[in-house]
């Protein structure tokens, strides 16, 4: 097709044989062979040049699309190839948001506009559930993914946090700098629910025991909404340390004493996953969490 065009356009074999940097007689053969396939004369010989005949120029129209659109797949192939179109689809726990996944997606919106993305607000164990089923392509939650199908999944500690308590300015512990578990046993607490966040309410558990206040606590999946009944006199909320990022003037943050480690925040995502699109994002986050560096590291290498 591209001889026949550089014929068309030069009206002569031998420059259209230098134009497309073969000799003559290479040329020639190839628009024999051309129109032997096509079934009709496509170029007349006249004293005046090589002229596309009536089938000529209608194979003319078409072989230029298609030269067109082959140009345009390379390029579709190589943009998908570095991952600067397609899909992710991530899943991660509201706090996230509080922390280092802002950075993270924030530079890859930037750097890959025309890649589609479907985000999801899920609990850990929701979004752990969808990544083991492939309905997500990357999770990110409190503590590792467990369970059946969790041995193909890849792990990584991107944040490490700890418990805090919120209340209302008018709660009795307000302008306190900590609270013990003696003084968390005495209140409603608002926590987030075990189902979702199994490796927080054992963390609790671990610090009070298995207490009445535990099992009539109020539940609340998100920490706005922990910070939010807080400041109602609802009770003490009990969550990780970056909620204190969205701090209200209505609410006083305690530390919990002593201090209690909460699972580490992991991103989790399939570890024979090829997808460019998922490389790039794991790219940018081991740029930007020099802490997961490593892990990524020895990923990429095997």
């Amino acid at each position: 097709m591209r001889y026949a065009l550089a014929l068309a356009e030069h009206q002569h074999f031998g420059r259209a044989a230098a134009a497309v940097g073969i000799a003559q007689p290479p040329l020639s053969k190839q628009i024999a062979d051309l129109e032997r396939e096509v079934g009709a004369r496509l170029f007349d010989r006249t004293p005046n040049g090589v002229l596309p005949t009536a089938a000529g120029e209608a194979f003319l129209i078409r072989a230029r699309r298609a030269l067109c659109e082959i140009g345009a797949a390379a390029t579709d192939a190589g943009r998908a190839a570095r991952g600067e179109t397609g899909r992710l689809r991530l899943g991660f726990i509201g706090s996230a948001l509080l922390g280092v996944l802002p950075t993270v997606l924030g530079r890859f919106v930037r750097d890959h506009p025309e890649v589609q993305l479907g985000l999801h607000e899920m609990s850990t164990a929701q979004s752990a559930s969808a990544l083991i089923s492939g309905e997500l392509d990357v999770s990110i939650g409190w503590g590792a993914p467990r369970g059946a199908g969790a041995e193909d999944l890849m792990s990584v500690t991107i944040a490490r946090d700890r418990l805090i308590a919120v209340v209302g300015t008018a709660h009795p512990y307000a302008g306190q700098v900590r609270v013990g578990p003696e003084q968390l046993r005495e209140q409603h607490l608002i926590v987030a629910p075990a189902d979702d966040e199994p490796a927080i309410i054992a963390g609790l558990r671990a610090l009070l025991g298995d207490v009445p206040a535990l099992a009539r606590a109020t539940e609340a999946r998100d920490v706005h909404t922990i910070i939010g009944l807080a400041a109602c006199g609802v009770g003490v909320g009990l969550g990780p340390a970056c909620m204190g990022a969205a701090a209200r003037p209505d609410t006083w943050f305690c530390e919990v004493s002593p201090r209690v480690e909460l699972p580490e925040l992991v991103m989790s995502f399939r570890a024979k996953d090829r997808s460019p699109v998922l490389a790039a994002f794991l790219e940018i986050t081991r740029e930007l969490c020099p802490g997961v560096r490593a892990s990524l590291d020895r990923h990429k290498a095997h």
